[in-house]
């Protein structure tokens, strides 16, 4: 009698056309098609847990999910096969067995995002960043991120009706990266809340074109108010960019 074994998945897609990560009824989501693919490739029902959500419209260049099966797979004729199924804006890069209580969600230590925003139309990556015709000033943006590293309460920039216990996050770090037409903000944290990283980039966003000072971040954050926050930035700049695990949860 076989024992099952529990495997993790990495995977990135292009969010465009998925309503999200997480199934629900009606819309085309992320893990709706993997389940469907990896059930078709088993031959049995397959069900996955991801590392996290992501919103409508939302990127991975790293997602991660594990699921349990009761043999060893072949993992050259398991990623031929399952990419084959997959539709072309999903593609997973690796399979790895892992110890049997492991978990794509509770065991991840730190989880990345990036954003993208460009300065001129580029038609190759419409779907991927937000189009900006006015430059910032990111040495205020950078300023105004101090404040980010130094609290834990990041309510003003959830999603409103979330189900958590908590508002907390411990931000490990944040920066902006200018490369020619392009500004990227990259971010890494314990944890996220639903929304928090388009909303910080808004906020942000307002801060670098003046419409708010570096100082009133701090502000900000202490109302633990989301109408106090600046507007959303748009879903197709954000990255799902990196989730990291303890090595000890590896079985290879």
């Amino acid at each position: 009698m076989n024992q099952t074994k529990r495997y993790f998945l990495e995977l990135s897609y292009k969010g465009t056309p998925f309503h999200g990560w997480q199934k629900q009824n009606n819309a085309l989501t992320v893990q709706e098609c993997l389940e469907s693919a990896l059930s078709t490739y088993f031959r049995s029902e397959i069900s996955i847990m991801g590392s996290g959500r992501t919103d409508t419209g939302v990127h991975a260049s790293m997602q991660v999910c594990h699921f349990d099966w009761e043999q060893e797979i072949d993992q050259f004729r398991f990623m031929k096969a399952i990419n084959g199924i997959l539709p072309k804006e999903i593609a997973i890069h690796k399979i790895r067995e892992v110890k049997k209580d492991a978990h794509a969600r509770f065991d991840a230590d730190e989880r990345s995002y990036f954003y993208r925003i460009i300065f001129r139309k580029d038609p190759f990556l419409e779907d991927l960043a937000w189009l900006s015709y006015f430059q910032p000033d990111v040495s205020k943006m950078n300023q105004a991120i101090e404040a980010l590293l130094v609290q834990e309460d990041f309510e003003c920039f959830s999603k409103v009706n979330t189900e958590v216990n908590h508002f907390r996050c411990n931000i490990f770090s944040a920066h902006w990266e200018q490369n020619d037409n392009e500004l990227v903000f990259h971010i890494t944290a314990n944890r996220f809340l639903r929304g928090m990283v388009r909303a910080i980039v808004g906020t942000l966003m307002e801060i670098g074109l003046g419409k708010r000072s570096p100082e009133d971040m701090e502000k900000i954050i202490l109302a633990k108010d989301r109408t106090k926050a600046g507007k959303s930035a748009p879903a197709k700049g954000l990255f799902l960019s990196r989730i990291k695990y303890p090595e000890l949860i590896y079985l290879d």
